[in-house]
């Protein structure tokens, strides 16, 4: 008995020693591929992986600022740019789910002002998977350097693309829009009462104990938070600001982001 049992324990070591050193091995070859991804150019920021539900691997990569040559660690804060959209696309199918909004319905449903020559051809799904052949607004000349630095309204915005001709009719093909996202945004302010904020707040980030992630004030001190860079050419030049984008003002503390994988390592990897 007492054979069998060291035999066991013996058996779970050589397990739990043999899965250590894979991770190692994977983490190993992470650092490797980022380290050359990092040497040509090709990114710099903090990188988590996960698998089965276990942190492997965390680092960060190149400059959280470039001018004072400070490194970015595992807990740099960094601005998401479009890459909150899948935030916004949650929203969407949170309220959906809620029986607060309907996908296959026009936008005139919930924005009753938006030109209806569009709007009526136009449904909720068209804005989420980029079909709806609303112009994209960063590609309206000059956008960067006049009305990506104004103040606008939601409103206000809206209007500034609401009456253009759509590119192609709804739904006949993709065609990535910045301004479809926005109105989700605005659509989800309208049926919620509640600004875009408080609705990432309420809905993803405190159910989900996300507390160094969150939505991104330009004027606010925040700690950690990186510089932000984007590449022209092979230039690296300090990141444009936007004054009004709603896909574009989540930031998010990368090595908290544990808690969220935790929470849908469950359901992710059934």
């Amino acid at each position: 008995m007492k054979k069998s049992i060291k035999l066991v324990a013996l058996f779970v070591a050589f397990q739990f020693s043999s899965f250590s050193t894979f991770a190692q091995d994977k983490a190993q070859q992470i650092e490797q591929l980022l380290n050359k991804y990092n040497e040509y150019g090709q990114f710099n920021g903090s990188a988590l992986v996960a698998e089965n539900g276990k942190i492997i691997f965390k680092k960060g990569f190149g400059s959280a600022n470039m001018e004072w040559n400070i490194p970015n660690q595992p807990d740099t804060k960094f601005r998401l740019g479009s890459i909150s959209k899948q935030f916004t696309a949650l929203l969407i199918v949170k309220l959906a789910e809620e029986g607060k909004i309907k996908l296959d319905v026009p936008i005139t449903t919930y924005l009753p002002d938006y030109p209806k020559e569009n709007g009526s051809k136009i449904t909720i799904h068209n804005l989420l998977t980029h079909t709806s052949g609303i112009p994209n607004y960063t590609n309206a000349p000059n956008f960067f350097k006049d009305k990506a630095k104004n103040p606008y309204t939601p409103e206000a915005f809206v209007k500034t693309f609401w009456d253009l001709p759509l590119e192609f009719t709804p739904g006949e093909k993709f065609n990535y829009s910045n301004s479809g996202y926005f109105l989700l945004g605005y659509i989800i302010e309208k049926i919620t009462g509640k600004t875009y904020e408080q609705n990432l707040q309420e809905t993803i980030f405190t159910p989900l104990k996300m507390v160094n992630s969150g939505y991104d004030h330009s004027d606010l001190i925040i700690k950690n938070r990186a510089a932000g860079y984007e590449k022209e050419g092979n230039k690296i030049v300090n990141a444009r600001l936007y004054r009004h984008e709603y896909s574009v003002r989540c930031w998010i503390f990368v090595f908290y982001c544990r808690r969220f994988v935790f929470v849908g390592s469950s359901t992710l990897y059934q």
